[in-house]
């Protein structure tokens, strides 16, 4: 009885330091990449610009094609939706909206991961030399639930591989093109 009683203790005293530690984790999950294309801004852009372009260089379409993919919304630019859904669990289901869109410099999406929650992926150009260097960003509010916490900072091992495999993609398909 008092083994039991030990251990119990030591799994509540356990719990209670992983909740405290994890309010002094980071509220915020981020993650980016970049590369430097061979190419102009404007040649780059309409492939971050459209949700339908990105499919073109996409690293998640390769894990499962047969996700489901729907758009809506203007073909480019701000109010270009897509709707995606997947038995794969590193596809999922969510949506993602081009939220912001600056020519041949920025643009901004809202994802929305259903129950996993919410982020703003972002796509930077700048031009460096006579190409163009190409940051591929993430950010997500983790809010105060300490399980969310303690995942942020595996996000960028979980994320970040597949953010640099997308840009290796659209490197190779814009270098391809010229």
């Amino acid at each position: 009885m008092r083994l039991i009683k030990r251990v119990l203790v030591t799994l509540l005293v356990l719990i209670l330091v992983l909740v405290g530690v994890s309010f002094i984790l980071p509220g915020k999950a981020e993650v980016s990449r970049s590369i430097t294309i061979d190419a102009p801004p404007e040649v780059i852009f309409p492939y971050v610009n459209s949700m339908q372009e990105t499919e073109k260089w996409s690293p998640w379409l390769s894990r499962d094609p047969e996700t489901k993919l729907t758009y809506g919304g203007p073909d480019s630019g701000v109010g270009n939706v897509l709707n995606w859904s997947s038995d794969h669990r590193q596809v999922g289901t969510g949506s993602q909206e081009i939220t912001e869109s600056v020519e041949n410099q920025m643009v901004r999406t809202a994802l929305d991961f259903g129950p996993m929650g919410t982020a703003i992926a972002m796509f930077e150009l700048q031009p460096e030399g006579s190409g163009t260097k190409v940051t591929w960003g993430f950010e997500s509010e983790l809010g105060m639930n300490p399980m969310s916490r303690w995942m942020g900072l595996m996000m960028d091992k979980w994320v970040g591989g597949d953010y640099q495999r997308g840009l290796d993609n659209l490197k190779t398909l814009v270098e391809g093109q010229g």
